[in-house]
């Protein structure tokens, strides 16, 4: 179904056990279990009413009425929870049940149709599974390294050096498994390949950064250079009053792949010849080192936009 009333909006609210439906005009509500049968009437009823359907991000537990949604070709989005509970706060909505929740969503899709992304289709989805379980295990790693230099400055590292030694070893094991995984879903994908043959040939774009930037950005290529930057979370916001000019910032957008893009920008710095040429400009003109690296984060995003729009590999400018 690639039609939809933007007026006809069912809204729902994802457990781990239930579907809480609210489906607007007409404000009825339903509850169906979060299981086959369920997706099944959510489909049924999503077709008969012609409706967009709409969810928040819960950590996967919509992944599975979602696929039920796209092998139907019912039109999904996917809502950001902060922006709906931003939503309930400007309309004094103080109360929380899933029923609450059903309805708030489905208001906010109506009050703005443009929002959310949608839901990636059955290939892409189990790329971001991936992509998101190594970052978490990256990011446990993480913790334990610095628990461990903790411990050393204390002088009681000995104490715990044949645990750390041996959970280190399974996220080390663990994580290298992921990212053999990751690579096999790639390569398994002819489209998803040659997009991670774009993305790498750009210079600080590696095999880690160009497959969060596939998972994570499937608009990547029909999204303008701009767009692409505030989905990321790497655009900088105005706050301005009156002959006040206040200080940019960067703020939401996919937070994990902001992340990885930093580290990409890290790289870029000193391995790619023309991000060295703009950090170094920029270091000139008195940037902090925090300024600069977002600012090449976010050249880096708008070139993988182009190069992904117009099919070509990066090329360096000549010289």
């Amino acid at each position: 179904m690639n039609t939809v009333s933007p007026e006809r909006v069912i809204g729902i609210d994802v457990s781990r056990g239930w579907l809480d439906i609210h489906y607007l005009p007409g404000g009825e509500r339903f509850r169906l279990p979060n299981a086959l049968d369920g997706h099944a009437q959510a489909v049924t009823m999503a077709r008969r009413q012609g409706a967009l359907v709409c969810f928040e991000a819960t950590g996967g537990q919509e992944w599975r009425l979602s696929a039920a949604l796209d092998a139907a070709e019912i039109v999904t989005r996917q809502l950001p929870p902060a922006q709906v509970k931003a939503f309930a706060a400007s309309r004094g909505t103080r109360a929380k049940t899933d029923r609450i929740d059903a309805e708030l969503i489905a208001r906010f899709m109506v009050f703005r149709p443009e929002a959310g992304r949608s839901h990636p289709a059955g290939k892409v989805r189990g790329l971001r599974a991936l992509t998101s379980r190594r970052a978490h295990l990256v990011e446990m790693r993480k913790r334990l390294l610095a628990q461990i230099k903790a411990h050393e400055k204390l002088g009681t590292a000995e104490m715990f050096e044949d645990i750390d030694t041996e959970l280190k070893a399974v996220l080390d094991r663990r994580i290298a498994e992921l990212e053999e995984r990751i690579d096999h879903a790639i390569s398994a994908d002819a489209a998803l390949a040659d997009t991670a043959c774009l993305l790498r040939s750009i210079p600080g774009i590696g095999p880690v950064a160009s497959a969060m930037l596939l998972a994570e950005m499937p608009e990547f290529g029909a999204v303008t250079g701009e767009q692409a930057a505030a989905l990321t979370g790497l655009a900088p916001i105005a706050h301005d009053s009156g002959s006040l000019r206040g200080k940019r910032a960067i703020a939401g957008g996919r937070r994990a792949l902001r992340h990885v893009m930093f580290q990409a920008a890290l790289v870029a710095t000193h391995h790619n010849p023309t991000m060295r040429v703009f950090a170094q400009r920029l270091r000139e003109a008195g940037k902090p080192h925090k300024v600069i690296i977002t600012a090449v984060a976010r050249k880096l995003v708008t070139i993988a936009n182009a190069l992904c729009r117009n099919r070509q590999k990066w090329a360096a400018p000549a010289t």
